[in-house]
């Protein structure tokens, strides 16, 4: 399977040329891109589309690689109900990556003091950011004493020709690794990698052991090993395929404001670890592509966490229950709070196990709502449908009260000890004796398909 960006771009051309769309015509790098993204959302629109004169820069730009999830269904090449659990199968048959001598993003160089990130097309994206963020940049780095690999998103302002400004409120390996060099007087060496193909970016969000990597996920994700390459200044390996590579060190001792910056919940984040990231060299390939990710409440910023979100809980659930037919993580809950599960029920009380199961997966789970195998978890109204018809709430609704939440900056509804209670619904029907459901003949749906085109269908 091809590993590279453009290769995965000519396969989404080639399945439908609409769903690629070059703009020619010059737009200002300071919120327009995102701006147009978010109404093309409205309109349910979600082109990937190459901006080929952003301002005064020379590098085009490149958005909704990862959205929507017929996208990273075709990444992964299978049909899109399937997503979630065949990246969940996938994340956990492991290949180890392979090391190679030359890489296409070494083809050009820029070390030392003449490096120069004002030369990379960085967007503004909204008027609450504090300046032009790197979105898509894969940040990768090992750790000090491990010496396994790490592979994350984190937002990265742009400070200086040589500097950024880096979060890592996430709290997780990357900030791990940065604290165990910087309690020995170290700097953490790390590369930010653009322009990648979404089997990696899905990959980086894969929950793996601490004792392993994260290539070896995205090699399953792609039937077949990661190709990495050696960095020019650090000691890391980056994918060789990526379209440009920024080489650096989160600095040891060093803080500086950052932010604020428009999160996925669609809500400023004032929040940030206010670490400092210094590049020491910028290697890209020939005729580079600068790939952007639109923040806030975009289908982007949240398809990829709810698909990793979907594939833990599936594979949580099939531990411990039969019969579960689906998980969705709406883009209503930001990808992130709610997640709907359908099952067919052979006993009562499994319902309540499924719910226990999916919140022991992540604290950040607040509402978890189990359906019947007949209903759609992709579609809500029929979600609100078995909810409204199916459910009495003094029997049905479970509460959890002072659970461990998300931090009150990105959820502002925990309270000031970032605490969130918990919600579980079953609105599935009883074993026996519940009303049947209206059904259409699958025959006669076949048949009428004649007329549809009479509609404009």
């Amino acid at each position: 399977m091809a590993q590279d960006l453009r290769g995965f771009m000519a396969k989404v051309e080639q399945q439908n040329p609409q769903n690629v769309v070059h703009v020619r015509d010059e737009i200002d790098p300071k919120y327009e891109i995102s701006t147009l993204i978010m109404e093309l959302e409205k309109a349910r629109r979600y082109p990937l589309i190459i901006f080929e004169r952003v301002g005064n820069q020379q590098i085009p730009v490149v958005v909704n690689v990862l959205a929507p999830r017929e996208r990273l269904a075709l990444a992964l090449g299978v049909n899109t109900p399937d997503l979630a659990a065949e990246f969940s199968q996938r994340i956990n048959r492991r290949i180890e990556p392979v090391v190679v001598n030359k890489a296409l993003f070494q083809a050009n160089s820029v070390v030392g003091d003449a490096v120069d990130l004002f030369k990379l097309p960085i967007l503004t994206h909204f008027p609450i950011d504090a300046g032009p963020y790197i979105t898509a940049g894969l940040v990768i780095a090992k750790d000090p004493e491990t010496g396994v690999e790490t592979a994350g998103y984190h937002r990265m302002q742009l400070k200086g020709k040589d500097k950024l400004g880096i979060s890592l409120h996430s709290r997780q390996r990357l900030w791990e690794y940065f604290r165990r060099a910087e309690e020995n007087g170290k700097s953490l060496e790390a590369a930010v990698v653009l322009g990648i193909h979404p089997n990696i970016s899905m990959g980086s969000m894969a929950l793996v052991p601490y004792h392993l990597g994260k290539f070896g996920a995205m090699g399953g994700l792609f039937g077949e090993p990661l190709e990495v390459a050696h960095c020019r200044t650090i000691d890391v390996n980056v994918p060789a395929y990526a379209e440009i590579v920024i080489e650096g060190e989160i600095v040891a001792g060093q803080r500086e404001a950052e932010g604020p910056f428009a999160e996925f919940t669609n809500y400023a984040c004032y929040r940030s670890t206010e670490n400092v990231f210094h590049v020491k060299a910028i290697q890209y390939r020939n005729n580079p592509l600068y790939q952007d990710i639109t923040p806030a409440m975009s289908s982007e910023h949240i398809t990829i966490v709810a698909v990793q979100r979907e594939g833990d809980v599936l594979n949580a659930l099939r531990r411990t229950l039969p019969n579960i037919k689906n998980v969705h993580a709406p883009l209503s809950a930001c990808g992130l709070f709610h997640c709907y599960i359908s099952m067919k029920k052979i006993a009562e009380g499994q319902a309540q196990q499924a719910i226990f199961t999916a919140f022991s997966v992540d604290h950040n789970l607040k509402m978890v709502v189990v359906v019947d195998e007949d209903v759609d978890v992709f579609d809500e109204q029929q979600v609100l449908w078995a909810i409204a018809t199916r459910l009495q709430a003094d029997k049905g609704v479970t509460i959890v009260p002072q659970h461990m939440g998300m931090g009150c900056t990105l959820d502002p509804s925990t309270d000031e000890l970032s605490r969130s209670a918990k919600m579980g619904i079953d609105a599935t029907k009883p074993l026996h004796g519940f009303a049947p459901t209206v059904e259409i003949s699958p025959v006669v749906q076949q048949n009428v398909r004649r007329f549809m085109g009479a509609f404009g269908l």
